[in-house]
């Protein structure tokens, strides 16, 4: 599945309503949903104009200028959310609480703003708490706070830029061999813990055990992967080496899903877009610091990766 994936086009076998609505109905029939056949006709074509609307949104960002990608990009993504969404809840959207984004950002930037300074606020309502709690079974607190730098050093992929411009690393890659994935000794001088007490971590991050080290080196019982159903992982995985990596440092935030840091970045880069058009056309245009490159770069790394991240959820548990 992690090396099959063709981009957009993988959600091809999805456009077919009969096939659709077969794929809604086994989901509903697991999550025990009364009705689940009739459920399942009423979602299918919303389900599917979803999905259509979403690839129309990402197509055309890819060919619109950088000033319009952000718009277009969070609309793609929020499309493709709520066909997720809609697998996992039948009766979606059950009120209009839900309609609204769920995150809130300042609308008047301060002097001298800089994006990684730059925080948005969760509310108790709307799509992202929606998704958070229906895909990953997390709630999250109305009225916590993230910054935008916080949630850049969580995307893998820029993990080259961190250490071009910052001379920082954010993750530790996890090695593959003999068909396994490995975690290096030197994460337990990262975390400051003992092998067992490191083991005991690692475990309770990702709901996977690790083998006792040998020549420096650990072996995970069972490979990763980007979305399991119902397990929180602090593993991402890095679309561009295709290998899994791991953080350096302890966070309340290790487990926070990827695929929300690229709403929540997508989202307030949007409202920039939108809202900070003077701001916004002298970061494109001027290029004053390092926003920019770490901007640009992550706007190209989610056209490929927010989709990817999508599927991977919608294909978890097809044979």
């Amino acid at each position: 599945m992690l090396h099959g994936y063709r981009g957009l086009e993988s959600f091809s076998f999805f456009f077919s309503a009969e096939y659709a609505q077969t794929f809604l109905q086994k989901r509903y029939e697991k999550l025990g949903c009364p009705s689940p056949e009739q459920r399942s006709y009423e979602n299918c074509y919303p389900f599917l104009y979803y999905l259509e609307h979403g690839n129309v949104y990402y197509t055309q960002a890819a060919r619109a200028p950088i000033i319009l990608q952000p718009i277009l990009l969070f609309y793609g993504l929020v499309h493709l959310a709520k066909a997720c969404i809609l697998t996992e809840d039948p009766f979606y959207p059950e009120t209009t609480a839900v309609l609204a984004h769920g995150v809130s950002s300042r609308k008047r930037k301060k002097q001298q703003f800089q994006f990684f300074q730059d925080e948005v606020k969760f509310q108790k309502n709307g799509l992202f708490p929606h998704l958070s709690d229906k895909l990953f079974h997390m709630k999250q607190d109305e009225g916590d706070k993230t910054s935008m730098e916080a949630l850049l050093r969580m995307i893998p992929e820029l993990e080259t830029l961190f250490w071009q411009l910052e001379g920082q690393t954010n993750f530790m890659p996890l090695p593959e061999k003999d068909g396994g994935c490995f975690v290096s000794q030197k994460a337990l001088d990262f975390y400051h813990m003992t092998e067992s007490r490191f083991r005991e971590y690692f475990l309770a991050q990702s709901g996977i055990s690790l083998e006792e080290m040998k020549n420096g080196m650990a072996r995970l019982s069972e490979t990763p992967n980007p979305y399991i159903p119902g397990q929180q992982t602090f593993l991402k995985f890095d679309y561009y080496q295709k290998r899994f990596v791991m953080p350096l440092k302890k966070s309340h935030r290790s487990q926070f899903p990827e695929l929300m840091a690229h709403y929540l970045l997508l989202y307030n880069l949007s409202m920039i877009a939108r809202y900070e058009t003077e701001w916004w056309g002298e970061a494109v245009k001027m290029m004053p610091n390092r926003d920019y490159p770490f901007i640009q770069s992550f706007l190209k790394i989610t056209q490929e990766k927010s989709p990817f991240l999508i599927f991977c959820h919608l294909t978890a548990g097809l044979k």
